[in-house]
Formats: C-alpha cells, structure tokens, sequence
C-alpha cells in the first residue's frame, strides 16, 4: 500500500464506516485503481480482522458513496 496508514479501528466509530473510509482512502490513493475487483467479503473479514457482517456492511456502504458496484456472481469492482 502507499501512503495509506494500516486499518486500526476506534472506540469512537462503528467499525464498518471505519472499514469503508479505510478502503476509500484506498481507492483515493490508487492502491485499488478503476476497475480493480474487491476481495470477497470473508477475505475482507479475514484480511481486516472483522466480522463477516462487519465486512458485508462496509461493502455495502460502498455501493452507497458511489465507490464500487457489485456484480452479483462476479464480485464487487472499483467504479
């Protein structure tokens, strides 16, 4: 990854928020250019120490900001 710091949730947010402004800086700072695919949501859990749901509500948000879409049997790209 480039400039962006390693995910370390608070106490002062909900995780998955966290977890989704983390992957826009993410996005924002082209470690995961257009068009990149996402990982799973269990390897996104895996990856970033949360819960399976946790991921699944981040991903979520998102699709809501605009930032991925997902297509369903493909997976979940970078827009």
């Amino acid at each position: 990854m480039s400039d962006v710091p390693d995910f370390e949730p608070s106490a002062d947010a909900y995780v998955y928020a966290e977890l989704a402004d983390h992957v826009a800086a993410r996005i924002a700072a082209d470690d995961l250019p257009s068009g990149a695919k996402l990982p799973g949501e269990r390897e996104l859990a895996e990856t970033y120490g949360v819960a399976v749901g946790t991921a699944r509500r981040a991903t979520k948000e998102l699709r809501e900001r605009g930032l991925v879409k997902t297509l369903p049997g493909k997976g979940t790209f970078v827009v």
